[in-house]
């Protein structure tokens, strides 16, 4: 637990200089957002704005993702975006069939549109993806070095369902012991 007490008030000082939304800015739901799914030729922008937005994970060697392991990413399920009106990508998200229960992962939100609800608006329709192809409740895995997401996903209608291991795609930093934070959550039938 020590690495809490000294990792989350510096999430949550990177949050309020870097992160918190400019009062300014509309706010998500004064946006037009489209979802669609990506492509091979999506690849480019995918890459660098999931890099970006993974960039406070500074427990990892690397960045979190590059063209073979996007590629690799995208043979196993699929990743769904948001753009807006101009086309510019907000987000993504990652999904995956696994039976009845479906997987999310690598949402991802470009560091300029965080803080203003897109992550829960990209969970809800990466939902209805899943509710649509028949699953009936969705799995995530956080990791244990990024305690801040737990309490989002929560809010998200997500509960802690227990661990697994953490085999990462690149290389652990010297000292971190790092694992996953299995959580669910049950997809209510959509009101068609």
């Amino acid at each position: 637990m020590v690495f809490q007490a000294l990792l989350v008030p510096r999430l949550l000082h990177a949050y309020h200089q870097n992160m918190a939304p400019d009062r300014q800015t509309p706010s998500i739901s004064e946006t037009k957002i489209s979802y669609r799914l990506a492509t091979a030729e999506d690849a480019p922008r995918l890459i660098a704005m999931i890099n970006a937005a993974f960039s406070i994970e500074e427990f990892l060697e690397g960045t979190r993702t590059d063209e073979a392991r996007l590629a690799a990413t995208m043979e196993k399920g699929s990743i769904l975006m948001a753009e807006d009106e101009a086309g510019n990508l907000l987000g993504s998200v990652y999904f995956e069939l696994r039976g009845r229960r479906g997987y999310l992962g690598m949402l991802a939100v470009d560091p300029a549109q965080q803080g203003r609800g897109l992550a829960r608006r990209l969970v809800e329709a990466a939902e209805a993806q899943l509710r649509t192809a028949g699953c009936d409740e969705v799995e995530i895995v956080v990791l244990n070095m990024r305690p801040e997401l737990v309490p989002i996903y929560q809010r998200f209608g997500f509960v802690v369902e227990g661990t697994t291991e953490f085999t990462p795609s690149r290389t652990l930093k010297p000292g971190v012991e790092c694992y996953g934070i299995i959580m669910v959550k049950k997809l209510v039938p959509s009101q068609a």
